[in-house]
């Protein structure tokens, strides 16, 4: 996306490494991550924090962004880990090769009539009984918002969840954190219906 490529520094220094992440996320992300097995694809991974964290708890992780400064950023951060420039509406993935994906707000700028297609395609190639952790943010209703980079939109932890129901994924866990001076944000764990 030009719009995270234009602004790739500015997002990095805030927003992409470890430190930055709420410690309530890491747990959520840890817990899920936990019940993996096979190989998993950080979807919209950003400069690659999350993905070096899940490759060091012992996972055949990799990254795929749409943003090459992302990209090249990752790749020169966390050398031995692979990424690649893509996007998570056509995954160059085969049909059920993954035991997961993280779309750790990677669906955020993905308008409502269009937000199916990368469930569709996280439904394709995560295997029956693979898992699917979905991040957002949350909203009284389904509207868009001025997002620092572009529009994003926020939803309805149902209405996200018909969504996510509908490509073929069932609800494990919904988690959702309202902190004081922050925008609510929402996780979805989901499993790979057979």
């Amino acid at each position: 996306m030009n719009a995270y490529d234009t602004r790739a520094e500015e997002y990095i220094a805030a927003l992409g490494s470890m430190d930055a992440v709420h410690p309530v996320d890491r747990t959520i992300v840890d817990a899920w991550a936990a019940g993996l097995t096979g190989p998993v694809l950080d979807a919209g991974c950003g400069p690659g924090h999350w993905t070096a964290h899940l490759a060091g708890s012992g996972l055949d992780v990799r990254g795929v962004d749409l943003a090459p400064r992302f990209v090249e950023h990752a790749r020169a951060t966390h050398p031995g880990i692979r990424f690649d420039l893509g996007t998570i509406d056509e995954l160059e993935q085969a049909d059920g090769g993954l035991g997961g994906i993280l779309s750790w707000f990677s669906t955020i700028h993905h308008a409502p009539d269009a937000v199916s297609t990368p469930l569709r395609e996280f439904a394709r190639t995560v295997r029956p009984g693979g898992g699917l952790l979905l991040g957002f943010f949350v909203g009284r209703v389904l509207e868009p918002f001025d997002h620092a980079v572009t529009r994003a939109w926020r939803w309805p932890v149902d209405d996200l969840s018909e969504r996510v129901d509908a490509a073929g994924f069932d609800i494990v866990e919904t988690h959702v954190r309202a902190t004081r001076g922050a925008r609510r944000v929402g996780a979805l764990a989901c499993e790979r219906r057979a």
